[in-house]
This record gives C-alpha cells, structure tokens and sequence, in this order.
C-alpha cells in the first residue's frame, strides 16, 4: 500500500502566520488572506448555532485552519466525508451566503460489494444539503452532496477540498489512490487540497502508522499525494499536540474527544497530534 502523509495549520487567533512552504520559507500572503476575511471567519466560528461546537475549537483551531488553507468565503468547497456535523456546521455558515459547499462521498462501489450499503452512500450524499440547510438555517440549495464516481460531472470545478481526518480511514480500505485522484479532477487548475491528519511519530511501525490505528506519517501523506498528482504548497503546527504519545494499542479513538477506553491518564491531553498541510495540483 502507498504510504502517506497529511496537513498542519499555524497560527493564533485571526493573526494569522505566514504558512511555511516545503522550502522553509514563508507565503507573504498568508497573514493578509486572514485579515481580508476575518469578519465572515470570525462570523461563522462564533455564530450561535456552533455553541456546543465551541468547546473543541480550543482543539481545532478553526478561524485559523480556514485561513491557512485559505479558504474564502466566494468558493466552491468539498468537505471529503462529513461526519458528525462540525466542520459542515462551520462551513455552512461561512460559505453559505456566496459560495458553495458540497459534501464529498466515497465512491459507493469502491466502499462496499453489498448493493444495500452503496445505496446508504449515495442517500448520505443525496441528504447533505437539507442536512446542512438544518444546522444553519439557510437556503439548501447552497448545500449539496455528490459522490466520487460522478466527479466527472463537476470536473475542474473545485476551489479547495478539505480532508479532515479522514485519510487514514480510505488509507485502511486500501482506496485512497482513487479517492484523491477523483478529488484531483474535481479542482480547479489552481485548486488546493487542505489535509487535516492525526499524526503517528517519525519512527512508528508500519503497523502503527498504515491507518489501522488512525495515525499516518507526515512523510508518508507528502509522498503518497506527490504519486497521486499534488505538490507540498504549505504546513503548519496549528493543531499539533505534543502531548499525545501516538502510541494507543486502541488507536487514536483512545484520545478525547471519544475516549473510547476510559483511560484516564489521556482524558486531559486534549485531542490527538495532528499535522495541517496543504497541497496544490501539479501540472
């Protein structure tokens, strides 16, 4: 399986730093993308329908997240597997008035042989701009959904595409190859891919680092979209955490927020480590 590797964000507060580049130098656009949009950011981050949302933002780092990947509320936005609501919450509001959001859903025929369960993809993806429209408030038809098997449809459409803690989830279905290059032809020529990635440590085992345990290498993420059409523009330690120790016989789902063993020397080490990159189609 091609190895892979995922993105951080920097900064703090809309006082946004410059990201560094592969090269270690720094974009001068970086902190002036920030203040440009920092009233819709600031809008969507702390608009009342995220209230129970906020208490991970500590976490997240969303104010500063949209604005390392650069997002501007005028685009066309895919958020790759919405789950749970957070980010589809925070995305709403933020595109929701000029631009657009459309949730992005695996390819049914790659998630599953059972016909019920390609039937249960393609429902999700059919019901995520009512979804969407019922957390905010606005017009469904900002919102949409689409699965990947009919990215030819809205090809080189896509202003940015973000992929929040879900690489190591097609890493470990062994489908990432051609879920990202679906996701390649739904960009622009000048689209970006922001990856948001738990992160495992340089020198975990293959068995440690191959998705099974929610953790991938850096080097492994920045390679495998190198082979799959994307080149490092950017990374960022926003939303690292060196005091996950990465070393969970449970996997990531061990740290808050779900905690799913109980472990209470983990309960106050806030959310896991994890890398913020971003990546630019190579032409």
């Amino acid at each position: 399986m091609k190895k892979l590797i995922l993105a951080l964000t920097a900064a703090s507060g809309l006082a946004i730093a410059a990201p560094l580049l592969a090269d270690g130098h720094a974009k001068p656009e970086g902190s002036s993308f920030a203040a440009t949009h920092a009233e819709a950011i600031s809008g969507a981050v702390n608009h009342p329908t995220r209230k129970d949302d906020k208490a991970r933002d500590v976490h997240r780092h969303p104010s500063e997240t949209l604005a390392f990947f650069q997002v501007a509320p005028d685009m066309k936005v895919g958020e790759y597997s919405p789950g749970g609501g957070w980010y589809s919450r925070l995305l709403g509001h933020y595109l929701g008035g000029e631009g657009e959001l459309v949730g992005l859903y695996t390819n049914p025929l790659s998630a599953s042989a059972d016909p019920a369960r390609q039937q249960r993809v393609r429902d999700m993806a059919a019901g995520f701009g009512a979804e969407v429209a019922g957390y905010t408030g606005l017009p469904a038809d900002k919102f949409s959904g689409l699965t990947l098997d009919k990215a030819a449809e809205q090809k080189g459409t896509f202003d940015r595409i973000l992929v929040i803690r879900a690489l190591h989830g097609i890493t470990r279905a062994g489908i990432a190859d051609t879920e990202i290059r679906a996701m390649r032809e739904l960009l622009k020529d000048d689209g970006y891919i922001g990856i948001v990635q738990h992160r495992a440590k340089a020198d975990a085992p293959w068995s440690y680092a191959n998705g099974t345990k929610g953790y991938l290498k850096q080097q492994d993420v920045v390679d495998f979209m190198r082979l799959n059409g994307f080149e490092l523009v950017g990374t960022s330690e926003i939303n690292a955490n060196a005091k996950d120790p990465a070393n969970h016989p449970e996997g990531v789902w061990e740290m808050p927020p779900v905690q799913a063993t109980k472990r209470a020397d983990l309960a106050d080490l806030g959310e896991s480590d994890r890398m913020t990159l971003l990546f630019k189609k190579s032409m």
